[in-house]
Formats: C-alpha cells, structure tokens, sequence
C-alpha cells in the first residue's frame, strides 16, 4: 500500500463512525479539516468556500468569469420579494425570520431541542407559510430556492456558527448524518467521502471533485445543468437537490428531500465547515 492510499485509511478510520465510540464532532471538525489543509497545502483554510474553484486554476478562471455578472442576482431579488410579501394575515416570512438582515443562514441547520429534530432553512420557510394559512412551496427549487437565496445573501461574510447540542437525541442525528456521508451506496458502491474526500481534486471524467470541506457555505446554488434542464432558464436549487442528484449519480434511490436522512446529513456536512465564511448562492457547473 503507498503512502498516499495509507494516510487517505487512517483518516477514514478517524472519520467514519465506529460502534461503541462515543461521538466527538470537535474532534471529527479537527481532523476533516486538517486532511484538506494537509492535502491542498497550498489552499487557504477560507479559500475552502469555493468548492473546486479552491483546488483547480483552470475551473477558478472560469468561474470568476460568471462571477462578473452573476446569474443567481435575479433569484435573490425574486427570493426578497417572496421574504417580504404580506401573507393574508398580515404577517410575512419576515415575522418568522426577524434577524435576516443581520444573518442568520450561518446558525442553521439547528437542532431543536423541544422537537428532538432538525430543523433547516427550507423547512422552517414551509413551516412558515403552512403556520399562517398559506400554501407551502416545492423543497428543491424554484420559489423556495429563490428564497434559501435570500437568506442565504443576507448571511455572506457570517462564518458558520452550527451547534451540537450535548444531547443523546442531537448526537443521533450528527451520527446518523456521518454515517450517511461515509457509507458505500448505490449500484456504484461509492459514498459521498469516495468522491469528495478521498478522491477529492481527481477528475472523474471531464469535471474535478471537489473538495467536502466549504461544500455547504456557497448553497443554494445555480447550476448551469439545471439551468439547461430548466424551460425557464431557472437554474437555482437547494442542498437537497444537489443531495438527490449524487444519489441519482451512484445509482442510489434518493430520499425525499427534507426527510430526516438528508436533514441529518445536512447536520453533519454542514458542521464539517464550521468556522468557515459563508458565501452563497453561488454558481456552479
């Protein structure tokens, strides 16, 4: 075994959960932080925040192309528009959401103590609408990815601030979610860390991996796929999509989006990338 194949074994070992070990996520934060920065030494830590555009020159000149002019602006306009409308009562998503100018992408998803459970952006969105008698939106794209924009703009610049809670209940769901991102799936037999830890900077075909550290720090984004795929050329999805997309990829059937499968990986992935400045929407392949 070379020396390379030995380090990628020892840190899955590290990183994937093992029965009867008690769950450590400061401990799980230090070491999947410290494989990238040991594996991409010539990456900055905060430079992670922009997915493979961290990692590979010839994808970041590209993108800073799109950057110039943005296609995502129009969806976080769209999504302000949503945030601030008046339901019939009166109130608006704003009443549910009353620090999103300050940011408050940064603290989520969030484990709710009183519920024993998850709670995302989207989720909360819907909550809000079907808690003052409006119709409840799509959880992957379209309206509620316009709005995930929104608040997702508000909170650039804030560093991700998810929160573990001491409790059996919250260490289920961050297990659960940790499990979800190392296990083997699917017709491929591959798991979210095949491609995005150990494999991650290799090209698979004609794109580069990219790297899981700061995967989740630029969601919801618009993809040029979905945006070709779109009659409208709306190209804005949520994590979740992109979830059901990798599934899809390695054969695996997806889970519903919002399911507690995927909220609780949301759980976990989004934890890998505490500390690190919060940049979304962004733009994606």
């Amino acid at each position: 075994m070379n020396k390379i194949a030995v380090i990628v074994s020892a840190v899955c070992m590290l990183l994937t959960p093992l029965v009867g070990i008690a769950a450590n996520p400061e401990q799980d934060l230090k070491d999947f932080r410290s494989y990238f920065t040991d594996r991409f030494p010539e990456t900055p830590l905060h430079d992670f925040i922009n997915g493979v555009y961290s990692v590979d020159k010839a994808s970041r000149e590209q993108w800073e192309a799109f950057e110039e002019f943005p296609p995502y602006e129009i969806y976080v306009d769209k999504g302000e528009a949503l945030f601030n409308k008046s339901f019939k009562n009166g109130k608006s998503l704003a009443s549910c959401f009353p620090g999103v100018k300050n940011g408050v992408k940064q603290n989520f998803p969030f484990f709710d103590t009183k519920r024993n459970e998850v709670i995302t952006v989207e989720l909360a969105i819907n909550e809000c609408l079907e808690n003052n008698g409006e119709e409840t939106l799509k959880w992957q794209k379209g309206k509620m990815a316009h709005l995930s924009a929104y608040i997702a703009y508000k909170s650039r610049g804030k560093k991700g601030n998810v929160k573990i809670v001491n409790s059996d209940e919250s260490m289920q769901w961050y297990e659960r979610g940790k499990k979800h991102f190392y296990a083997k799936r699917g017709q491929l037999n591959m798991s979210c860390a095949d491609c995005h830890v150990n494999n991650a900077g290799n090209r698979i075909r004609a794109d580069v991996l990219s790297p899981a550290l700061g995967h989740t720090s630029h969601f919801p984004v618009y993809r040029n796929k979905w945006s070709l795929a779109s009659k409208s050329g709306d190209g804005m999805g949520t994590l979740h999509r992109r979830y059901g997309g990798c599934n899809k990829q390695v054969r695996a059937k997806p889970f519903k989006p919002q399911s507690e499968e995927y909220r609780a990986l949301e759980y976990f992935h989004t934890y890998m990338s505490n500390g690190l400045t919060l940049n979304g929407p962004g733009i994606r392949k």
